[in-house]
This record gives structure tokens, sequence and C-alpha cells, in this order.
């Protein structure tokens, strides 16, 4: 069901806050709207981004910015769910990355879970992900 308008306010915070992080470059304050639990889950664009874990999480954003002097995120729409103490985010935007020197914009979506604990929605899950290059638009799959 459409999450209230408190509720989504709160996600569109943490989606904020995500933002805000990539910009700083700051983990930590990335790592503050997330649950602290060892099944926490994140998985990323590349092949080898499944994260189980706050230290694997923290590990990827830190390899992530890293590689990158410079990383932003603009949304542009969203839907936002909930059911009790529990929200569900869709949303698709354009990243900005400053890479080896490149200018790097790019297609991004991300979905996530969070969960309101105390007086905070803290992200349980979160999948990010690009479109697959080379899939042309109206096909289902890659076919070249």
């Amino acid at each position: 069901m459409k999450a209230d308008a408190q509720t989504e306010a709160a996600v569109i915070a943490a989606l904020e806050q995500f933002q805000h992080a990539a910009e700083q470059g700051d983990v930590e304050s990335f790592l503050a709207t997330c649950a602290p639990d060892a099944d926490i889950v994140f998985i990323g664009t590349g092949a080898d981004e499944r994260r189980v874990g706050r230290a694997e999480l923290q590990r990827q954003l830190e390899r992530d910015l890293s590689q990158s002097e410079q990383l932003s995120f603009d949304f542009d729409w969203h839907t936002i769910s909930a059911a009790g103490s529990v929200a569900w985010v869709a949303t698709t935007g354009m990243g900005h990355a400053q890479v080896a020197g490149q200018s790097v914009d790019f297609l991004y979506r991300l979905t996530g879970v969070l969960e309101h604990r105390g007086d905070r929605w803290l992200w349980v899950q979160i999948h990010a992900s690009v479109p697959a290059p080379g899939q042309a638009e109206g096909q289902s799959f890659l076919t070249s």
C-alpha cells in the first residue's frame, strides 16, 4: 500500500542522505542510515557486488568512493509503499561520476527496503542497477 506522507518523507530523507553521502564521499554518514544487522544486503551494479552484512557494505562503499574522484546521484522518479514497520522504495535517475579524469553519466535505478526502528527508518536491503547496455528499447532481452 502507498506510504503515508510521514513515511514517504522519512524514506525520501534516507534517499537524500544517500545522495549527500555520495557527494561528500562520507561512508559513515551513509552507514548511519543503515541497520547495524549482520544480514543487511546490498547488491550493486558490478558482477561481483553482492554484499551481506555491515562490514561488507562498508568495504563496498569505500571501494566505490576510492574509484571515483566525484560521485553524485539525481533521482527523477520514485514510488514508496509501506506496511507496518517496513517501507520499500523504487527510484530512477542519473548518476554522475568523475573516474580517472573522465566524466561518466549513467542511468541509475535503486530499490530498497527500510525498517522503522525507534524513531528512524533504516536501510535493510538495497539493490542498485543500471540498464543493460545494448538492449534495444522495447526488447525484453539482449539480442546482440
